[in-house]
């Protein structure tokens, strides 16, 4: 199915052929008067051939359409010449048809060829077309004609590079938006699958140790971490296909993370998976928060959760404080662990802390992580409420 843009271009190489047919009958009729069959059929072959260059579909940054515009170019000069050489020209109509072809093919040109080569055929191209009208005699009137079509050509120019600024304006904001989608998807990817996997691995840990002792409990651990592996599954292949083709919609809806108000279920999980104890303490109400904002405190205590499961390793108690203030919706995540070691050059980073930034700020916020003063590591964000003021 042709869309709106493919129609507009299908009119447009239809009206432009009707034109040149229309112009081409009063080339053939002028030039058999002046010169006889032969003269007529050179002009028609060079109307053809520059409908040859210009109809059919060219790829954008093309290096055979310029050079196939530069050897169109040098034949109607040649011809130009040829026939300045004659006495009397060629008649009154110098190649009507032919003209309106080399106009299209400049405007071709200047669309999808490639620029080191455009700028050769566009000079070749200008000159064959304000010399064209010396073909019928260097009269003022004839000069007059080639100055103007000298214009016109300027326009054409003008037009086409317009053109081709816009479209190219539209690629690299459609990649833009392509390349942002994809990487939050990768954040996405590691939000979800880090959280659940890590608890996957403590799940199995403390399995591990109550085999002996209790084994009803081992087929409840089991239990869960089959059904935390099949919604991690299920999300990894949804992401997973989109990072591979933008193009693509995912095979099914994604969830939205949870807010504020489910960070209680989030900590009781985190204390149950393992030795650590989570605590919340939250100041003031978290009703009316916008989603964005409530969405990303929610990012920020998870993957901080996440980092103290991975890195924390003799930590005992994680305190999360959420407080809203009239303006900011702050979030700090401490525990009493010792800080992580700085990475070795040959370890690769982690990636979750640069994203989770990444999202604080796309919301105006600001976010900072670091040892705390008594010990341990701690994540600090503050959150703007007021989106409107923030964007």
């Amino acid at each position: 199915m042709l869309t709106r843009p493919h129609l507009i271009r299908r009119a447009g190489q239809l009206a432009t052929l009707f034109v040149m047919a229309i112009l081409g009958l009063i080339d053939l009729a002028s030039a058999v008067s002046a010169g006889g069959l032969s003269l007529a059929f050179v002009l028609l072959i060079g109307a053809l051939a520059t409908a040859a260059v210009w109809l059919p579909p060219h790829r954008q940054n093309s290096t055979r359409l310029p050079k196939a515009a530069m050897l169109l170019a040098g034949f109607s000069l040649l011809l130009t010449i040829g026939a300045g050489a004659t006495s009397g020209g060629i008649g009154a109509s110098f190649g009507l048809a032919e003209t309106v072809g080399l106009l299209a093919v400049m405007y071709v040109v200047c669309r999808r060829g490639e620029s080191r080569w455009t700028v050769g055929a566009v000079l070749l191209l200008g000159m064959a077309i304000g010399f064209m009208p010396l073909r019928a005699g260097v009269d003022a009137d004839y000069i007059i004609v080639g100055l103007a079509l000298g214009l016109v050509a300027t326009a054409v120019i003008a037009l086409a590079v317009y053109l081709r600024m816009i479209e190219s304006t539209r690629l690299r904001a459609m990649d833009s938006v392509r390349s942002e989608q994809r990487a939050e998807f990768a954040r996405d990817l590691h939000d979800f699958i880090a959280h659940h996997v890590t608890g996957i691995v403590v799940q199995a840990q403390g399995a591990r140790f109550i085999a002996e002792q209790d084994p009803k409990r081992v087929l409840l651990a089991l239990e869960q971490i089959e059904a935390a592996g099949a919604e991690t599954m299920a999300s990894m292949r949804r992401m997973v296909g989109v990072l591979r083709d933008p193009n693509a919609r995912p095979d099914a809806p994604l969830a939205p993370l949870a807010g504020v108000d489910e960070l209680g279920p989030l900590l009781e999980q985190f204390s149950a998976a393992g030795e650590v104890l989570a605590r919340l303490h939250v100041d003031g109400h978290t009703a009316g928060i916008a989603v964005e904002v409530s969405t990303s405190a929610y990012r920020v205590v998870m993957e901080a959760l996440t980092n103290i499961r991975r890195h924390a390793k003799d930590a005992r108690v994680a305190d999360v404080w959420v407080r809203r203030t009239p303006d900011w919706l702050l979030v700090r995540v401490a525990n009493d662990g010792a800080p992580p070691r700085a990475a070795m050059p040959r370890e690769a980073p982690g990636y979750g802390l640069v994203g989770l930034t990444e999202r604080v700020r796309a919301v105006g916020g600001r976010i900072t992580a670091g040892p705390g003063i008594d010990g341990g590591w701690v994540v600090d964000a503050a959150l703007p409420l007021d989106q409107e003021v923030t964007r």
